[in-house]
């Protein structure tokens, strides 16, 4: 197979994952460095996360997603604003869709709002895919993959994309594309193993950000920090349960004007 159609096929068996249990490192804009080890599941959508970052001192914040519905629990959590209980939670809640759509409270980073399934296939909008080499990835033989992706090469394989399930993944990417607020062109590697499904990915770029936007200091687009996000995919259609914790040891989110309290 040419690269291109070595991505393909691994994008296009992505989309029969039911669930998923994979890992994310790097360095994302605004949040620093972090480590997250997560399980999805596809039907109905739900995501459990331990997540670390710059942005949380380096203490780990437990995330999960049920029922349309999010639970936060952790470290990095202030205490004494749950009156006892062990989570925050609050409605409603979405991730892993367009991540327009998503509100997990501030509490993710944009990049991790996204369902990595999605974000898998961004390579087959690339026009200059290469092989770069074969190479071991968690213990996994890989053929290791690279190019660039644009906006423009999105919108383009979405309207060249055949079947429903294909073009909606790539509706799904443009809009995570957007969400990452990038600069120009999107580095993507991209690691498939010898049974032709992704292993690993990683997503490289510059980004902008917003400053200002009051009276006193107009809104000016300005440099941001890059990012550079690897998300190595561990398990495969594996059982995957996240469970929602006692309505009892909650305490609603929604309600805090300062949003999540953390600290």
């Amino acid at each position: 197979m040419t690269p291109a159609q070595a991505v393909a096929k691994a994008a296009a068996g992505a989309e029969s994952i039911t669930s998923l249990h994979y890992r994310v490192t790097g360095t994302v804009p605004q949040w620093g460095r972090l480590r997250a080890d997560a399980s999805m599941h596809t039907a109905p959508l739900t995501m459990g996360m331990k997540l670390s970052a710059g942005r949380y001192g380096g203490e780990q914040m437990e995330v999960r997603f049920v029922d349309g519905a999010i639970y936060l629990h952790g470290d990095a959590v202030r205490t004494e604003m749950l009156k006892g209980a062990s989570w925050f939670t609050a409605e409603e809640a979405v991730w892993g869709s367009d991540s327009f759509d998503n509100n997990s409270y501030g509490t993710l980073p944009r990049q991790l709002e996204g369902n990595p399934v999605v974000q898998s296939t961004m390579l087959t909008a690339s026009k200059d895919v290469r092989k770069i080499r074969t190479e071991t990835v968690d213990g996994a033989r890989t053929t290791h993959y690279k190019g660039t992706v644009t906006s423009d090469g999105i919108q383009a394989a979405r309207d060249a994309a055949v079947g429903k399930a294909a073009r909606e993944r790539q509706i799904n990417s443009l809009g995570q594309f957007w969400a990452m607020r990038l600069k120009g062109t999107l580095t993507v590697d991209l690691w498939i193993g010898d049974d032709n499904r992704t292993k690993q990915f990683r997503m490289r770029s510059d980004t902008s950000a917003s400053k200002g936007g009051t009276d006193d200091q107009p809104l000016e687009i300005v440099d941001g920090d890059p990012l550079d996000m690897t998300v190595t995919f561990l398990d495969v259609d594996q059982p995957v349960t996240v469970e929602v914790p006692p309505a009892e040891d909650t305490v609603d989110l929604a309600g805090l004007a300062d949003g999540v309290p953390t600290g």
